[in-house]
């Protein structure tokens, strides 16, 4: 007999429902999500909320609005989806039959939202069980959106092809596995395309999206219907549907980078197709799609040239999209002063502690990616859903409603235009020139604003073509700065920043005088202006000048820092963030310059006063300990005053945090702290212990309460990479720094280290991170080896061990590869008899991996060690030795080392003339040697 609910607890598990979702009694809201919480520990918990969310008419009969059902069964349904989520792999539920028979169902319902809910729970069962966990499944769906039979209704056939398209965007590895030979993809795709030729746009539009989710992974499947593919977009072009259109601008947007081949011949057409697109001014969406192919295209090398014949065509409609429409101008024109008006919490953005580039003995690089382009496809899914009454939307965007932070067809457009500058460069402003000269002086804000933004996207790419006329355009632009408007003030500000290159590299002083010292004046006055976002803008922009000016600034700190002082004093909550940044970015450019007396009782107490106003707990802490990190390294000794209550803090930040992640990992009813409070603590720890003089600095960690060696033991052991990585730089500096109070706390220290050294250890989910945590444990081992001397012997042939599977690896990235054998050489500088016996199996490893190395101290140490262990067993480089010799003549070549050189010239010495002795030709030997290396080998070692 099929399960019933009971009348009493499905009427409470209702309120509970309803009570969850409603905004306006927080009590009540937060009682029933408690509730709803106890209850997911009752196995029949589900199948009640599955029969909530299939029975809207059940709902009305126990006396609901129309609305409120919605709102119940929306309910029901997010919380069946969660309970399905937490639960065990499979979710082996007594009634997942009957669970999956009411979703089915649900996908007729007439409510499109309903129907959306009941595919998220349908795909969410898939993931659990897999593929084969619901083998009927899909062809159901396929043949229900398909209308094989020819009576099913078009709410049905869109509620399956929805159901559809999220198993695909949410098992898309999954369905393109193999089954006993057989991959479900491969029967998929084809029957996906039958199904975009269906009557209902809906339905056409589901079907497209969902073959959109297996473009990027160019499996077998998708290649062999690429033909298919690329004809039904074709057909599918001129579609009606907005929504279908939209999709089709999609396909062939991913299709730019998987198969560009592909798109190349018919770019010409694609051109005039996307330009429609892009002007289609009653969906601001399509249009949006269509700017972002555009960006994608621009942006690959097989196939940005293609776009140049028809920049005539392109460029236009992108400035085009650059002005402001109606609706837009409604929510921007005489925007408010609002400088004196305190931030609402939805104002401020969550902040995260910016990662750290890994510590480096070298001059390598880890492979990271810095590449912060626009995510061109931020939703596989499009549909033109239009949400009836009182239904809830599944998912919420929060920037949804600020205008200026949202991805749009203005920010789209702007952002390919600044693609195309960059490859088309002179080309492109020939054509924007006369929009410009119309519109940079135009009657209407709008215009002149977008004219503004246009100048500031070309800057990086066209700069050649402007340069002859920003003596012109620059002093026009700082006039703007006082326009009425506040959107075309900050726009302005951005503009000016773009342009602070060429201003901060002017080398005449009258020019210098004329425009770089006005532009440096009208930014840093339009950081407080009487609009919050306008100060924003022109902080940025300030920010980007420091990078481009530099020391430049150096004979301007002193009003700058009086204006940045002016902020603090002014600025809300959400703008104290970017003015931090323009601290640190000050501090970081002009160094120790920033020392000065005068400068520092002008900056500092400002600081401070922000410091003791900043909760443990805020948010804000993470940029103001990064910013007080680069101050206190451009302070350097000049920041002890500061010291010991911004240590302590830092001390008691770290204590506090870890103590609440303990309590996390013990009660899974609590939430774990963020990692950010973590790493920015111990950067700034490292800044202040590198800026102290060594007694200062040794004094503050003797002091320290809890102790500081165990703090820092426990942040090695971390989880987070993030809060190794730190940990692991804070250990070397302070090798480096303070050694003797470092020096106790090794022998517990050191075992951890040498458990980082290991890559067995490293996920392969973030092995980019993982490296890097590795490359800060290279760099402190070898600063720690320099310091403990002969005292490092227990621990030797462990680290060599480690050191060895690093530079052996060859999926290593080349910077920690180069700070291991920069490692291993200082191990050598006092332990040599140990890795002597070693010497055979790294030793051409070693001259590989170093050779390209900078010359520095770090390189001289680690060549001074490696000469110890060769001299102790030389027979060892047999199967090297012309390496060495070659190694040996680049070292001599290079006599600028900043290391006494009496040591290293000493052990080159040694060896050479050893291997001289026992080579029996050894001319003959020099004569493989390029000439100008052997002359060098004999006048510098008396050969």
């Amino acid at each position: 007999m099929e399960w019933q609910p009971e009348r009493e607890p499905l009427l409470e598990l209702v309120g509970y429902l309803k009570d969850a979702l409603n905004g306006h009694d927080q009590n009540a809201q937060r009682y029933a999500t408690m509730m709803l919480g106890q209850a997911k520990s009752s196995p029949v918990t589900a199948s009640y909320l599955a029969y909530i969310l299939s029975n809207g008419p059940l709902l009305q009969d126990l006396g609901l609005s129309s609305s409120d059902s919605i709102l119940v069964r929306s309910s029901a349904a997010i919380n069946l989806k969660n309970t399905i989520k937490a639960s065990g792999k499979a979710y082996p539920h007594p009634d997942l039959v009957y669970i999956r028979s009411l979703a089915l169902s649900a996908l007729q319902d007439p409510v499109s939202q309903i129907r959306s809910f009941a595919g998220s729970v349908i795909s969410e069962i898939v993931q659990k069980a897999g593929i084969l966990g619901w083998p009927e499944l899909l062809p159901e769906l396929i043949a229900l959106a398909g209308n094989d039979t020819g009576n099913i209704s078009p709410q049905t056939q869109e509620g399956a092809m929805s159901a559809m398209a999220k198993i695909c965007e949410d098992n898309k590895e999954s369905l393109d596995r193999d089954y006993h030979g057989q991959r479900p993809l491969s029967v998929i795709i084809p029957k996906l395309l039958d199904i975009t030729a269906s009557p209902n746009p809906r339905v056409r539009a589901f079907a497209l999206a969902s073959i959109n989710t297996f473009i990027p992974q160019t499996s077998q499947s998708v290649v062999a219907s690429l033909d298919a593919i690329m004809a039904r977009l074709f057909q599918l072009a001129n579609d009606p549907s907005d929504s279908v259109r939209r999709n089709v601008c999609r396909s062939f947007t991913l299709l730019v980078d998987v198969r560009p081949d592909k798109i190349k011949p018919h770019m010409g057409g694609l051109v005039d197709y996307f330009v429609l697109q892009q002007r289609n001014t009653d969906d601001p969406d399509l249009a949006l799609d269509a700017a972002e192919f555009w960006l994608c295209v621009g942006e690959n090398e097989r196939l940005c040239q293609s776009l140049g014949p028809f920049l005539s065509q392109i460029v236009p409609v992108l400035l085009e999209s650059m002005v402001y429409d109606e609706e837009d101008i409604l929510h921007l024109e005489g925007d408010a002063d609002d400088a004196d008006q305190e931030d609402r919490p939805e104002d401020l953005k969550p902040q995260f502690a910016t990662t750290k580039t890994p510590r480096l003995a070298t001059n390598g690089h880890i492979g990271t990616n810095g590449d912060n382009t626009q995510n061109t496809t931020p939703n596989n899914i499009i549909t033109d859903d239009d949400f009836s009454e009182g239904e809830v939307e599944e998912s919420d965007d929060g920037n949804a409603g600020n205008l200026e932070d949202r991805w749009n067809l203005r920010k789209c457009s702007a952002a390919a235009l600044d693609v195309l500058a960059s490859q088309f460069h002179g080309a492109v402003f020939a054509i924007i020139l006369p929009y410009l000269t119309e519109n940079l002086r135009h009657q209407d804000w709008t215009n002149r604003e977008a004219a503004v933004l246009a100048i500031g996207a070309v800057a990086d790419g066209c700069m050649e073509a402007v340069t002859p006329h920003l003596p012109d355009l620059v002093p026009y632009l700082l006039s703007l700065l006082n326009d009425r408007e506040p959107v075309l003030r900050l726009i302005t500000c951005w503009a000016l920043g773009r342009y602070s290159s060429w201003a901060s590299h002017l080398q005449d002083p009258s020019d210098r005088k004329r425009y770089f010292e006005p532009m440096m004046e009208g930014i840093l006055n339009k950081m407080l202006d009487r609009n919050k976002r306008v100060q924003e803008a022109a902080a940025s922009a300030f920010a980007n000048l420091e990078e481009k000016a530099t020391k430049g600034l150096t004979p301007y700190c002193g009003p700058i820092i009086r204006q940045f002082v002016r902020c603090f004093g002014q600025y809300k909550d959400r703008n104290m963030f970017i003015l931090y940044d323009c601290v640190q970015t000050l501090a970081e450019h002009v160094g120790p310059a920033l020392a000065q007396q005068d400068l520092i009782d002008t900056l500092m107490p400002a600081i401070i006063q922000r410091w003791s106003k900043v909760s443990d707990q805020s948010q804000e802490i993470f940029p103001l300990l990064e910013c007080l990190s680069y101050v206190a390294t451009a302070l350097g000794d000049a920041f002890a005053p500061f010291a010991i209550p911004v240590f302590a803090r830092c001390i008691r930040i770290i204590h506090q945090s870890l103590e609440e992640y303990l309590r996390s990992i013990n009660n899974a009813a609590l939430d774990k702290p963020s990692k950010d409070f973590l790493v920015t603590s111990l950067d700034l720890l490292s800044a202040i212990i590198q800026a102290l003089d060594f007694r200062k600095g040794g004094e503050l960690v003797e002091t320290s309460q809890p102790r500081f060696f165990d703090l820092l033991l426990f942040c090695m052991e971390d989880p987070s990479n993030d809060v190794r990585q730190s940990s692991y730089a804070l250990l070397g500096d302070c090798a480096v720094n303070i050694f003797n109070q470092l020096q106790p706390s090794l022998p517990a220290l050191i075992p951890v280290l040498i458990r980082q050294l290991d890559l067995d250890n490293l996920r392969d989910q973030d092995n980019e991170q993982g490296f890097s945590v590795i490359n800060n444990a290279c760099w402190s081992c070898g600063e720690i080896a320099m310091n403990q001397n002969a005292r490092m012997g227990p621990y030797v042939e462990q680290i060599y061990q480690r050191l060895l599977a690093i530079i052996s690896n060859p999926e290593v990235p080349t910077s920690v590869n180069e700070n291991a054998v920069i490692a291993l050489g200082r191990l050598g500088v006092h332990c040599s008899q140990t890795l002597a016996p070693h010497l055979e199996e790294f030793g051409k490893p070693f001259l590989l991996i170093i050779e390209p190395v900078e010359y520095t101290d770090e390189r001289a140490h680690a060549f001074l060690g490696f000469n110890r262990i060769v001299e102790r067993n030389p027979q060892a480089m047999e199967g090297c030795l012309l390496d060495y010799f070659k190694a040996s003549a680049a070292y001599a070549h290079h006599s600028t080392s900043n290391l006494n050189r009496g040591s290293l010239d000493e052990s080159f010495q040694r060896n050479l003339v050893g291997y001289k002795g026992l080579i029996p030709n050894f001319e003959q030997f020099l004569q493989q040697l390029p000439e100008r290396d052997a002359e060098k080998l004999r006048q510098s070692f008396n050969l």
